[in-house]
């Protein structure tokens, strides 16, 4: 399949951070253990850092080079037209939320929105080990108490746009998920995790909790006892657990998460993208709402989809005996 790959422009600026709070003295020390802990389960050598992210780049025959960028944008061609991938690759700091990173991702999300072909959006890491190791914290030590306010405030903003992106999105996950990482994938309609992927909200080791929408988005996953207890305790489960109780969708061999992505959105290509997007709309919009005002919020999504030309496309498809063909139209 071919491959065009575009990046994300430097000047979209959206400075984006997780709010640490005001650290107690004996910060260094946690901040100490917290970095102890994520390094040992992401490290590896550089040079094997290199060699999967090439393998990955080879399967899709594109040359293209990161020049030092956080997040690269990739949209598929020929049979996987449609679908766009977000590539993670802050290698020096296992993909943290930076505020160059969080430019990048945030511009990256109006790009795609923008974008009228994107039925599919897939986000991965190349980084080993680590899908993303949550919030910069070296960037944190150096804010005011207004600048973390603000920046955090950025950070639920942009996540939430990724929430409202019309079409499907689904999280390629292996390795650590931790914190503010794992806050990016809870906005994505699929999460697919790898065996050896993990997940976890240390953020109550640093007196603080995760306010990137966590707190709102995993009741509603997993139900509030089971949030409470990730969130409280700041333990982390693995791929198998995650998957018992609701967090991830699939669980694959070990770096077989993005292959499995690959497929769901092959399933939903041939679909009409109209009715997905309508489809989203009246779920995410509509969970929240009395079951009488959805009745009347659904009614309302289906009528933008009874006068398109796919939906006459359906029928005559399936008259005729043959695949549609959906325009989008």
């Amino acid at each position: 399949m071919g491959l065009r790959t575009a990046f994300t422009s430097p000047s979209r600026s959206v400075s984006l951070t997780l709010n640490f709070g005001i650290l107690e003295l004996n910060f260094k020390h946690t901040m100490m253990w917290l970095g102890r802990s994520v390094r040992n389960c992401c490290s590896l050598s550089v040079t094997s850092q290199h060699r999967l992210q090439n393998a990955h780049f080879l399967r899709f025959k594109t040359q293209t080079t990161f020049h030092n960028k956080q997040i690269k944008v990739e949209y598929l061609q020929g049979e996987s037209e449609g679908i766009v991938i977000f590539t993670m690759a802050r290698f020096d700091a296992r993909n943290a939320l930076g505020k160059q990173f969080m430019q990048e991702f945030g511009g990256a999300l109006k790009e795609v929105q923008a974008t009228s072909n994107v039925r599919v959006l897939i986000i991965r890491s190349t980084v080993p080990k680590v899908f993303c190791a949550g919030a910069d914290l070296k960037e944190r030590l150096q804010m005011s108490e207004a600048e973390v306010a603000a920046t955090v405030n950025e950070l639920r903003t942009t996540f939430t746009a990724l929430e409202q992106l019309t079409m499907p999105t689904v999280a390629a996950i292996e390795g650590a998920a931790l914190g503010g990482g794992l806050e990016l994938a809870l906005p994505c309609d699929f999460r697919i995790a790898g065996r050896e992927a993990r997940f976890g909200f240390p953020e109550t080791s640093l007196a603080i909790f995760p306010g990137a929408g966590a707190t709102q988005r995993l009741p509603r996953l997993i139900g509030l006892s089971r949030a409470k207890n990730l969130i409280y305790t700041g333990r982390q489960i693995d791929a198998d657990e995650a998957e018992a109780i609701g967090l991830v969708d699939d669980v694959t061999d070990a770096d077989g998460s993005f292959d499995r992505a690959i497929q769901l959105a092959h399933e939903i290509l041939p679909k009409g993208p109209i009715g997905i997007r309508m489809a989203k709309e009246a779920i995410m919009k509509g969970y929240g709402m009395d079951l009488w005002s959805t009745h009347a919020f659904e009614r309302a999504c289906y009528a933008q989809v009874i006068s398109t030309k796919d939906r006459l496309e359906g029928l005559q498809a399936f008259r005729d005996k043959r695949k549609p063909n959906y325009k989008g139209e």
